[in-house]
This record gives structure tokens, C-alpha cells and sequence, in this order.
């Protein structure tokens, strides 16, 4: 496990004043081990709660100890088991709520439900949803990281810290990376390019973009948007009234603007869960003369088969962060690395709990990291 800690805030970090409570809402053991380490840190115990599933899959929880005027932190990590994460939460937030403490902050290192932030055809944005879900729940403050969009904020009416991991990356790169003067920071499509380009300024290192690996895009000839019929009639579209039509995408051939020949290609989202795109953007980068790949993001969900891909696959390494417990894939897959962030996580608490700023967690940001 590798961590970073600067002395500047490992003098700070058992200092906390009394009233704070810290819970775990997961019933899943393996989800706990972030929340241990937040407590380690913070150096306060796990307040005492039950949380576990009925035999009608029903989620019950029950708070054993009073949280009446106290600031209560709620640690949620996401397992597989994503809805009955979200309920667990849902839950205890509103039972802390009806238990009169005194504010309610919600940890939750990865959100789930953050891709779908945006319409698509006659879907909704659940990001939206659930944001509503845990505000009317009881929610008084939030802590995540690395969110999917930062503008998901804006879906909240409550105070939202969304905390980065790339120190904590970007350290990693330094430290654990033979020769990685010599690498390139790589963006697996365009829309990853401001990730990478903030990686790549940060490190003095170039940049390299892949283009033309995108997704084909979902055809709107099925879905019924063709009504009123395109055929122009007096019935279906005024006379005097043409709509132009949007040329459709057409998917240009894999191009990969810039240099990585001969150099270590690093790959860096927020976000790796269906590995086929990383695949795919590995052999690219083989085929253009990168003789090792590596592969960062902050989120290491790594469903399904995906340690068994990346394990057959060009890449030589997956460095993720513990916001997702993922200790079985690292046993499947030892090329999966993990870097510890339970100490921002738990500098946060500490802060916001001490009324203190969280300025010193945002330095050097600037408006597109």
C-alpha cells in the first residue's frame, strides 16, 4: 500500500475536539478498511452501530450508542453491491437525523451513479436522483473525490467537497516509476485530455492524445425520435418550416497525436471499470513504439473479468486509489497497485469538524483539475 504523508499534517491529524462520531454504514466487511484507517488517523474509535441485511434483503440499522448534538461522518465505500450501498447510506443518515445530531456528513470517496450525469435519449440523470435522495434523507455535508463531472455539485443544496487524488498519483509516478522522466501522459480520447494535460504540466512531461477510440454513438433511429415522420407533409410539418438535420458521426480511424515512441506511456481517467477501452488504447500505444504502459485513475471499480484482461493484456501496471476496496482483483491481477488517500480523507474530517478551512486541501487546483 503506498501512501503519502507530509509532516505538516501528520503533526495535526489526532487533533480533534470531542463531539464527533465516526460510522461506517457498510454491512459488507470488506468495505471497512478505508473507514479503519480514517479512525487510525484521527486517532478516535468506530462509533458502535449494527448494520445488516434481513432476510427479505430488507436493510436494518440500529445506532448503538447517542449522537444527540454531536457531528456524525458517515463512511461509505461502494461495494458491488451498489443499491444496497446506497440504501445503507440513505438509511442511517436518516437515522442519525431523527436521532438529533447535531450535523451529518456523508463520506463518500467515490459516487456512485456518476456517469449517468447527463440526458441521454428518454433516460434520466439518477446522478441528479440520488443527490436529491440523500439531501431529503438528512445529508448536511458532503465529501468525495475525484467526481465523474464536477458540475454534479451543482445537484446538491448542501456544502460539497469534491477532493482530488492526483498528489497522491502524481507522487507515486515520481517515486515508483524507473526513468519516468522519460515518460508521456496519455489521453485515452479527447475527452480525458484535461486530465491529462494537468498531469502532464504538473510532472514537465508531454502530453499524447488518442483519437478515434471512442464509443460508437447510440442511433436515434430506434428509439422513436422520428415522430412526427421525416417526409414532409402539411400534416406533420409546416410548409414553410425545414429543419435542418445534424450530419451524423462518422468514427475516424485511431490516430495518436503525439510522440510516444520509444517512451513510458502512462494513461490517466478518473475512472477504470470496463477495461476494453484501456486495452484497446494499450495496443495502440505498443503498435506506436511505447515499451511500458501504465495505466492511473482514481477510481478502481474493475468489474466483472477486468483482472483477468489487464493480467493478458500490454499493460505493465494499474495504480488506483482505496476509495473501492478491491483486494480480490489484486489477487487475481497482481499488476493492480494500490495508493492509500485515508489521509486527506481524514484531514478533511478533522477540519471540518474543527471549523477549520479546507483551503490547504485545494491548493494549486486550478479551475479545470
Amino acid at each position: 500500500m503506498f501512501c503519502v504523508t507530509p509532516p505538516e499534517l501528520e503533526t495535526k491529524m489526532n487533533i480533534t475536539k470531542g463531539g464527533l462520531v465516526l460510522f461506517s454504514a457498510n454491512s459488507n466487511s470488506s468495505c471497512m478498511e478505508l473507514s479503519k484507517k480514517i479512525a487510525e488517523r484521527l486517532g478516535v474509535e468506530m462509533g458502535k452501530v449494527q448494520v445488516y441485511q434481513e432476510p427479505n434483503r430488507e436493510t436494518r440499522i440500529q445506532i448503538q450508542e447517542s449522537v444527540r448534538g454531536k457531528d456524525v461522518f458517515i463512511i461509505q465505500t461502494v461495494s458491488k453491491d451498489v443499491n444496497t450501498t446506497i440504501m445503507e447510506l440513505l438509511i442511517m443518515v436518516y437515522a442519525c437525523k431523527t436521532s438529533c445530531a447535531k450535523s451529518i456528513i456523508g463520506v463518500i470517496p467515490y459516487f456512485p451513479y456518476s456517469k449517468q450525469c447527463k440526458m441521454r435519449k428518454r433516460g434520466s440523470i439518477v446522478s441528479k436522483l440520488l443527490a436529491s435522495m440523500m439531501c431529503k434523507a438528512g445529508l448536511t455535508h458532503l465529501i468525495t473525490m475525484d467526481l465523474h463531472q464536477k458540475e454534479i455539485q451543482g445537484f446538491f443544496n448542501i456544502p460539497v467537497d469534491n477532493l482530488r487524488a492526483s498528489p497522491f498519483l502524481l507522487q507515486y509516478i515520481q517515486e515508483e516509476i524507473p526513468d519516468y522522466r522519460n515518460a508521456v501522459i496519455v489521453a485515452k480520447s479527447p475527452a480525458s485530455a484535461k486530465r491529462a494535460q494537468s498531469f502532464a504540466e504538473r510532472l514537465r512531461l508531454g502530453i499524447a492524445v488518442i483519437h478515434g477510440e471512442a464509443q460508437d454513438a447510440e442511433s436515434d433511429l430506434v428509439d422513436g425520435r422520428h415522430s412526427p415522420p421525416m417526409v414532409r407533409s402539411v400534416a406533420a410539418i409546416h410548409p414553410s418550416l425545414e429543419i435542418p438535420m445534424l450530419i451524423p458521426k462518422e468514427k475516424p480511424p485511431i490516430t495518436v497525436v503525439g510522440d510516444v515512441g520509444g517512451r513510458i506511456a502512462i494513461i490517466v481517467d478518473d475512472i477504470i471499470d470496463d477495461v476494453d477501452s484501456f486495452l484497446a488504447a494499450a495496443e495502440t500505444l505498443k503498435e506506436r513504439g511505447a515499451y511500458k504502459i501504465f495505466v492511473m485513475a482514481t477510481h478502481g471499480l474493475l468489474s466483472s473479468d477486468a483482472p483477468r484482461l489487464i493480467e493478458e493484456s500490454a499493460i505493465d501496471e494499474v495504480v488506483v486509489t482505496n476509495t473501492i476496496p478491491h483486494e480480490i482483483q489484486k489477487l487475481q491481477c497482481p499488476k493492480i497497485k494500490t495508493v492509500d488517500i485515508s489521509m486527506i480523507l481524514s484531514e478533511a474530517i478533522r477540519r471540518i469538524h474543527n471549523g477549520e478551512s479546507m483551503s490547504y486541501l485545494f491548493r494549486n487546483i486550478g479551475l479545470d483539475d
